[in-house]
């Protein structure tokens, strides 16, 4: 832009501080400042540094019972989380902010470019230099054939190699143009891998349930069925499938050797599953890794453990509570879990029970041998123990507000102690029963039952988002591969009666080394040919 055609806003922008401006004027410095390159970096930085917390916090639309654990953990921190939003990072609103101004600042780089960019590709090819041998890569040779041969054999040349060519003096090709082209192509799919994230934040939803092996229990996708559910900011309700499961069997293997000893090594669940009310009942054997996909809904196997199965009799000798309760694992690798189970309706008093099942128990010991904390050391059922200790009174329940299943509220309840003031705690292997003391009752360990894990996701944008990586791909390699370079070649009698012959060529790339390539010796090769033909 030369003096004559800059405004007096132009300069005035450039130096004065914002606060300086006028209202328009401030408007177009801060688009120009947020439409930069520079800000577009900064943003994709800064959105990179805010997925980071998602990553190692807790997140309440995925692992709600892994929030409320962190909470009771840690009392003092939870209230700053909270206000910070963090166990909510991708809905909040200043991860929300960062999304949106590089979605804008994106939008703003792109579209002058391609402007900019149509422009280039209408634009002829630059005059040639008046000095050509001056230029890093540049030959010349002489020949009997007149100038105007020449120029013809040489704009010949330069358009079978796909060049674009301008005939004058001398002749001017350039090629190269998909570089820029490859660079658009990558911002625009960012852009449309932004969208396509969006999209699937915005109307889909993503849920988990537990759900206990075997055909007397089942699900299906409705709202009520889910144990946490996260549904898009315009979610519509209507466009859940309605297809139901259940998981018949479950098969797990484990590593018997090594540092990893005890870990599963890879479990499958197999569904039964029908699309809707009418349709045939079919199968799936649900991995990792490997969803079932019913029309644009995904359902994922992402863990397992173990629920013990529990009956409990009240003092008066009846069943007031009996079946499996899901225990949750507090070791990947032993699957050592710890659960809750609560009888609010008992008599003379509520019971709640809490403790830890251990797949397969044994007494670890110190390195002098001694005996140390009781520990599962296996993630198989070998030895199965489940050791349960008693609260009496308000288990929790009596106010009629929401409680989770998995956290005992013993802020009104007593905890039953021994005689030696100790408190009362009971170690039962499978068919055991304890009698509770005071005429509370008993507690039976029946069996165990295995359950899993499973999400349930809708995400309508992530063939978008995958179209966009392609893209991004495609573009990245263009704008990596594609060299944008220039030839000249000139041409002019002497007065001996020859053709003296100037070539050279010009590498637009960033960092291309003079030499490297053997482009203008082709050329100069094929510019010959004819000559030698004749000689």
């Amino acid at each position: 832009m030369t003096d004559l055609q800059k405004r007096p806003s132009d300069d005035r922008q450039a130096t004065a501080l914002p606060m300086d401006l006028n209202a328009r004027e401030l408007f177009r410095w801060t688009w120009r400042q947020v439409t930069s390159m520079r800000t577009a970096l900064v943003l994709l930085l800064l959105l990179a540094l805010a997925a980071i917390p998602g990553s190692v916090i807790p997140q309440e639309n995925i692992d709600s019972l892994a929030v409320t654990t962190w909470r009771d953990n840690h009392p003092r921190l939870a209230p700053i989380w909270d206000r910070l939003d963090l166990f909510s990072v991708y809905g909040s609103v200043w991860f929300s902010a960062i999304y949106i101004l590089l979605m804008i600042s994106l939008v703003g780089c792109i579209i002058p470019r391609l402007f900019v960019y149509a422009r280039a590709l209408r634009a002829k090819p630059p005059q040639a230099p008046r000095n050509l041998l001056r230029l890093p890569e540049s030959t010349s040779y002489t020949t009997d054939e007149d100038v105007d041969a020449v120029l013809a054999r040489a704009a010949k040349v330069l358009r079978r190699r796909r060049f674009r060519v301008l005939r004058g003096d001398a002749v001017s090709a350039e090629r190269g143009y998909l570089r820029e082209a490859g660079n658009l192509v990558f911002h625009f799919a960012v852009l449309v891998v932004l969208v396509g994230v969006a999209s699937g934040s915005l109307f889909g939803y993503k849920g988990g349930v537990i759900l206990l092996n075997g055909k007397d229990y089942g699900f299906s996708n409705t709202l009520s069925q889910y144990d946490d559910f996260a549904p898009g900011n315009l979610f519509d309700p209507s466009v859940m499938e309605p297809f139901s499961f259940k998981i018949t069997d479950f098969d797990v293997s484990w590593i018997a050797q090594g540092a990893r000893a005890g870990m599963a090594r890879d479990f499958v669940a197999h569904l039964d599953y029908r699309t809707d009310e009418d349709a045939p009942t079919e199968q799936y054997d649900l991995k990792v890794n490997h969803p079932l996909s019913i029309g644009g809904t995904d359902i994922s196997l992402i863990g397992h453990g173990y629920a013990p199965v529990v009956t409990i009799r009240d003092g008066e000798g009846n069943i007031t509570k009996s079946g499996p309760a899901v225990f949750l694992p507090i070791n990947a690798q032993t699957f050592e879990s710890f659960g809750v189970i609560k009888a609010p309706f008992a008599k003379p008093e509520q019971l709640g029970l809490e403790g830890t099942f251990y797949p397969t128990f044994a007494m670890g010991k110190d390195a002098d041998g001694n005996l140390t904390m009781p520990a599962s050391i296996f993630g198989a059922a070998g030895n199965p123990l489940l050791s349960l200790q008693v609260w009496t009174g308000d288990v929790g329940v009596d106010d009629g507000g929401a409680s989770s299943v998995y956290v005992l509220d013993k802020s009104n309840a007593t905890q039953l102690l021994k005689d030696d003031g100790q408190p009362f705690r009971m170690d039962l292997r499978p068919g055991d029963t304890v009698t509770l003391p005071d005429g509370l009752g008993s507690v039976t360990f029946d069996g165990l039952q295995r359950w899993n894990k499973i999400q349930v996701s809708r995400t309508p944008g992530s063939l978008v988002a995958l179209a966009g990586m392609v893209a991004a791909l495609i573009g990245l390699l263009g704008s990596l591969f594609i060299r944008p370079r220039r030839v000249w070649v000139r041409a002019r009698r002497r007065d001996d009666g020859t053709t003296l012959v100037e070539v050279a060529r010009l590498d637009r790339s960033n960092g291309a080394v003079p030499g490297e390539s053997t482009e203008l010796a082709d050329i100069v090769e094929s510019l010959r040919a004819p000559q030698k033909e004749t000689s």
